[in-house]
């Protein structure tokens, strides 16, 4: 069964239904009883109209060193250079870290790969480790919802990717060294998506693409940039099923999202 838009919107937890005006905000805070997100942490803070610009090649803190991913020997030397169907063969082999040795199998990613929106998530769970695509089983479900309320699906104007591409033992947080790992392979795939915003999907896909390592709480609400491309913030689908009362807040970090892919 097909649900209406307002269905969606309710089954994401956003009630009363939140109508879109015509001026810029989409939204009218004041009948959404959403606390504002903290403003970010001691640094300047930027006025509206500006972004928060992040280095692309900034490096994560407890990262591989460059002469483990770059030794002579390494498969990913020429990751720069490959094409969809190169990398996606490369990562289904890929042996750069010791979460290779127990996946069923690497999970490369899933969508259109002339994609306008990018979803960042951590890592692979049992269910995705065992069918190779990202976000299928109750989490995957609600990014769905949350995909379908922006009359959009995971094969027409989104790509689906991960952090780390091989599940982390019992479902745990991807550590640092493992996100290093898979970075040029999600560097690549961005490269070659060149999407118009990018989504992240929790402090793990945070920490992979931006390199920082603060609360959503502090992130979210801003634009930030990776190689040119707006990045939102926002929390994780897995996050929102145990805290119900944030998926407005996700939503709202979605619409915001959705502003920056005219501007």
């Amino acid at each position: 069964m097909t649900l209406s838009r307002q269905q969606l919107l309710h089954e994401l937890g956003i009630t009363p239904l939140w109508t879109l005006r015509a001026a810029p905000a989409e939204v009218d805070a004041a009948s959404l009883a959403v606390a504002p997100a903290p403003a970010p942490a001691p640094a300047p803070e930027p006025a509206s109209d500006q972004l928060a610009v992040t280095n692309a090649d900034a490096p994560i803190q407890g990262a591989l060193p460059p002469s483990a991913l770059a030794s002579k020997d390494s498969p990913l030397l020429a990751v720069d250079a490959l094409d969809w169907p190169e990398l996606a063969a490369q990562v289904a082999t890929c042996q750069a870290c010791p979460l290779a040795t127990q996946r069923r199998q690497a999970v490369f990613g899933v969508g259109d790969q002339q994609a306008d929106w990018l979803f960042v998530g951590e890592g692979p769970g049992a269910e995705e480790d065992a069918r190779g695509e990202p976000f299928v089983g109750q989490a995957g479900k609600l990014l769905d919802n949350m995909l379908a309320a922006l009359a959009l699906d995971r094969q027409q104007r989104v790509y689906i990717a991960n952090a780390v591409k091989c599940r982390p033992p019992n479902n745990r947080t991807p550590e640092a060294a493992e996100m290093a790992a898979c970075r040029p392979y999600l560097r690549r795939q961005i490269a070659l998506l060149q999407p118009k915003v990018i989504v992240l999907l929790g402090k793990a896909a945070v920490h992979s693409v931006l390199g920082v390592d603060k609360s959503l709480a502090s992130l979210r609400g801003q634009r930030f940039e990776y190689a040119g491309i707006p990045v939102v913030v926002t929390y994780h689908p897995a996050y929102l099923l145990r805290n119900l009362p944030d998926k407005a807040k996700a939503w709202e970090d979605l619409l915001f999202a959705r502003r920056q892919l005219s501007s």
